[in-house]
């Protein structure tokens, strides 16, 4: 007996073609997991579940809950249905929250909502799926704000709202995305625990296979609105039909050569550093405490040189890096570029600034919409004494957007014509642009799509070749960082506990921690030991 059965569903939004003849089903207490690149459509099969459609929508086929088809329910019935037997964890914990309501009262106020219980059993229950979610009331009581919870936590929030009234079908898309892994696999655990205890269906939206290889017990892979494989996850993995189901496989497990480091002359120098921050006094004339994010950190990056720094949300990766930039004052330590400081007193040494640049994680986020990629990528232009001007600049302009795979007429255009992958190259183009000695990469491909993620990687490779890059690459991707850097720093609460070089502190930790986050980390399985088995 399936609790979800969708049959040949089609969905166009005005004239564009979202979904193509999409069928799946999931029986209680079953993952199906449904995976593919941006645009392929999942998201949109989810929101065509929940009905939570745009008005110019057309749509086709049937969906089916329990015996009942959605397509037929008015708004007030699917009112009644969310929450109650359909629940949804949305990808962007902190948007998905109200910042000015407690997480006792959210949680509790979808059971208030569907009246399904009085409002003293809504608090026992609100308690119970905060407990079971692993948010214990006695060290997260009711009172919080989602501000005061990390990101982990603020997921188990939402995963809560979504479980609390027991529901028999649980949308989760792409719960896990920019949750460190530790944190991710905590997460999927819970989740894969919550299905099998409430026997409820899980639809799981990704676009990394390995996230949901040990987990799903089916996988749906699309593209371009359509399904194009489906099957039981093992025999999908071990006999993969479609050339695009395998190139996302070999993409969620790219692996990059680096070329050799030639040079061992230092480059950045960061020793001793520590920053703390001021605590809100507890009481009027109390002493205001402090919280020290980084702790005595020492570190060298060499002139070519890869460094990877990973750890937790929370360990202090951010604001060493803010420091490094010249963005955060430091309370003691030194923090030099090539003998010089990158602090003059209290204000960035622009003399040192200028030879260092950042590469975000939203590309779209950190461009200005209104501007053209031509003045996008010249910002960098303002650290310059005497800025290229006229052909020079057009010529600047052409042969950096040519040096990371895009072509010369692309600087006319906005960045809302641009694809994520596009958008991330755009940002590598602007940090390249004045040819700075260092570029900091912050989680700069956590939210691309496998194969997109796989080409940048091949683009960091040849700049690398071209024009020796050196860059510190902050991730919480371990894969990544594995395959991107020649060194690596792993944090814990502000504190280097352990570096050398990647390979050997990966293939053999010294530091439990290390160890925790390396066992944590989704594995794809190896195809070669399927394929045996099954023989």
């Amino acid at each position: 007996m399936s609790l979800l059965q969708i049959h040949s569903l089609s969905l166009s939004i005005h004239a564009f073609d979202v979904l193509k003849g999409v069928s799946l089903t999931i029986a209680p207490g079953e993952i199906v997991a449904v995976t593919g690149e941006s645009g392929s459509g999942k998201s949109m099969t989810a929101l065509a579940v929940m009905q939570l459609l745009p008005e110019s929508t057309r749509i086709t086929g049937s969906i089916t809950l329990d015996g009942v088809d959605l397509l037929t329910q008015s708004e007030a019935q699917m009112c009644a249905v969310r929450g109650a037997a359909v629940g949804m964890i949305f990808q962007e914990p902190m948007t998905a929250l109200n910042p000015v309501k407690t997480i006792g009262d959210q949680v509790m106020e979808t059971i208030l909502i569907h009246k399904a219980l009085p409002k003293d059993q809504a608090l026992a229950r609100t308690i119970e799926v905060l407990d079971r979610v692993g948010l214990p009331t006695d060290r997260f009581p009711l009172s919080r704000f989602p501000h005061e919870l990390s990101g982990g936590q603020r997921q188990r929030v939402v995963i809560a709202m979504a479980i609390a009234l027991r529901p028999k079908l649980l949308i989760a898309d792409e719960p896990t995305t920019a949750l460190d892994v530790t944190t991710q696999a905590q997460i999927l655990n819970l989740l894969k625990g919550l299905a099998k205890e409430y026997g409820m269906g899980l639809l799981m939206i990704t676009h990394d296979l390995a996230v949901v290889a040990d987990m799903a017990d089916q996988i749906t892979v699309m593209r371009h609105g359509e399904v194009i494989e489906t099957g039981a996850t093992q025999r999908l993995l071990r006999d993969m039909q479609h050339p695009y189901t395998r190139m996302l496989f070999e993409a969620s497990n790219h692996q990059v050569t680096l070329p050799t480091v030639q040079d061992q002359t230092p480059l950045l120098t960061v020793q001793d550093v520590v920053r703390d921050y001021r605590l809100p006094r507890t009481k009027l004339f109390a002493t205001p405490g402090h919280h020290r994010a980084v702790d005595h950190v020492s570190f060298t990056l060499n002139q070519g040189e890869r460094l990877g720094l990973v750890g937790e949300s929370g360990c202090g990766k951010s604001t060493l890096t803010r420091a490094i930039l010249g963005l955060e004052p430091v309370q003691s330590g030194l923090i030099q570029m090539q003998g010089q400081s990158v602090f003059t007193g209290h204000s960035p040494n622009l003399a040192v600034r200028r030879d260092m640049q950042v590469v975000f994680q939203d590309p779209f986020g950190s461009f200005n919409p209104r501007h053209r990629v031509d003045r996008l990528i010249t910002e960098p232009f303002h650290l310059l004494d005497t800025p290229p001007k006229g052909q020079e600049r057009s010529d600047l302009i052409a042969e950096t957007l040519l040096a990371v795979g895009l072509s010369a007429s692309d600087a006319t255009k906005y960045i809302h014509e641009f694809s994520g992958g596009q958008r991330q190259r755009i940002a590598i183009a602007r940090a390249l642009i004045i040819r700075p000695q260092l570029i900091l990469f912050d989680e700069a491909v956590s939210a691309l799509d496998v194969s997109v993620r796989a080409q940048i990687l091949d683009l960091l490779v040849e700049l690398c070749e071209a024009y020796n890059l050196t860059y510190l690459f902050i991730s919480h991707d371990l894969s990544v960082v594995r395959t991107v850097t020649d060194r690596v720093l792993v944090m814990k609460s502000g504190q280097i506990v352990e570096q050398g070089e990647t390979e050997q502190v990966f293939s053999n930790p010294q530091h439990p921690y290390t160890a925790s986050l390396i066992a944590a980390a989704p594995q794809l399985p190896d195809l070669h030991a399927l394929q045996s088995e099954h023989s």
